[in-house]
């Protein structure tokens, strides 16, 4: 674990989903291979697909399958069919200890919110699957349409949230697993905590304040 000082206490912890408590990549890239099959485009290797996890999945369409707007639209039409169709348990494996560190932080007051790219929607279901969807004081993600997608404007939407519900933003971080995570953190000039064990490359934690490589190194500094 590379430390920076992180300072403690946090007012509000702000968790990605997609390779932080969850481990979604192998149901995503299933469900991608299927879109880009069903559209009749090539299916890349899955070290390519990989590359749809984090950021937003319209982009991952332009960049990675290169797709124009309107065939990157078609294509988020059909992946949502698929996801609403696979349930909420093709993306519900959790990290080992990621749901006991949630319930913890809960259990000791500190608020916690999750801000993630993925739908909003399919995120809800997902949390509500794993029982665990009452631990937060809001569950952000990226709306419908895409139009809120980028991590920036979904960190917004919730500290809209969160300071509409009375919530301490005084001293707040952000935990995820790639540089998209600690771009949009910084926008609003929040901390990142990065952790190892998702879809980002030791490259991407350039910016974390903390960089953990275990479940328990990261509950240490935010408990």
């Amino acid at each position: 674990m590379t430390s920076h000082a992180a300072s403690k206490p946090w007012s509000t912890i702000l968790f990605d989903l997609d390779g932080t408590i969850t481990d979604s990549a192998p149901g995503i890239l299933h469900r991608l291979a299927r879109t880009l099959e069903i559209l009749g485009h090539p299916v890349p290797p899955p070290s390519e697909l990989v590359k749809f996890v984090g950021p937003p999945i319209l982009d991952g369409f332009r960049a990675v399958a290169d797709m124009d707007a309107a065939g990157a639209q078609d294509a988020l039409v059909v992946y949502r069919g698929l996801a609403a169709s696979d349930g909420p348990q093709a993306d519900s494996v959790v990290y080992d200890g990621a749901l006991d560190l949630l319930r913890s932080l809960h259990a000791a007051g500190v608020p916690i919110a999750i801000t993630t790219s993925k739908s909003e929607v399919q995120a809800v279901r997902i949390l509500q699957h794993l029982g665990v969807d009452g631990l937060f004081a809001t569950i952000t993600g990226s709306s419908e349409d895409e139009t809120r997608s980028a991590k920036a404007d979904v960190v917004e939407e919730a500290l809209v949230r969160l300071r509409a519900a009375g919530v301490d933003l005084s001293n707040t971080v952000l935990v995820g697993d790639r540089h998209h995570d600690i771009e949009g953190a910084a926008v609003h000039g929040i901390p990142t905590i990065m952790v190892e064990w998702g879809y980002g490359s030791p490259a991407e934690a350039a910016g974390a304040i903390d960089s953990v490589s275990t479940m328990q190194q990261l509950a240490a500094l935010l408990l």
